[in-house]
């Protein structure tokens, strides 16, 4: 019903904000991550999930289409409602929730307020199909972009064998400035770096 709201930001709360549009204030429940980015009196755009139960109607909001794309997956999933997908992209922000799906890691997951580790294996069992690693670290556009993804694939693969966990590998390896001459060692000596 509304894909998203433009608006002066009145004031920030524990879980929400309040935009100020056409002299309306929305209150918008948002992730703690995305609460720490904005300002008051700053004139920014929302994309939201409009959530009606017979009880109540909440609107929650993201900085990016991706994250609320990321939302809609969670709650999805059998036992996870708004207010628990809230709090999973909460406790894990960024690319470590995916992360986490894709390697198996329950225990970061169930971080997360209401979410125990039964929900946190049903999210990884019925998501990590539905996210891909080559498009969490692929740069959209040249064939320059094809060889760092392939450079920052490989980098990922050697910190497995190594015996790192797929999120820290690939936490450690995004941290990297890559440039067109850098090869796997030398990513892959960088990336030793941020881990330890």
């Amino acid at each position: 019903m509304i894909s998203y709201i433009i608006g002066v930001v009145d004031s920030i709360e524990s879980d929400r904000v309040i935009v100020e549009h056409n002299e309306m204030g929305y209150n918008i429940f948002m992730p703690n991550a995305s609460l720490e980015r904005i300002g008051v009196g700053e004139k920014l755009k929302i994309y939201t999930y409009f959530s009606v139960r017979e009880d109540a109607m909440q609107l929650y909001g993201f900085l990016t289409k991706d994250e609320l794309e990321l939302f809609k997956k969670l709650i999805a999933v059998s036992g996870v409602g708004p207010k628990g997908g809230l709090a999973i992209i909460s406790a894990c922000p960024g690319d470590s929730l995916q992360m986490a799906i894709i390697s198996g890691d329950a225990k970061a997951i169930s971080k997360a307020q209401g979410i125990g580790a039964k929900t946190a294996q049903r999210i990884i069992i019925e998501l990590k199909d539905k996210i891909d690693i080559e498009d969490m670290i692929s740069v959209k556009g040249t064939e320059k972009a094809t060889v760092n993804s392939t450079v920052q694939s490989d980098a990922i693969e050697a910190l497995l064998a190594l015996g790192y966990s797929r999120t820290d590998a690939f936490n450690a390896v995004k941290k990297v400035e890559i440039s067109e001459n850098m090869d796997v060692e030398f990513v892959l000596k960088s990336a030793l770096k941020n881990i330890m």
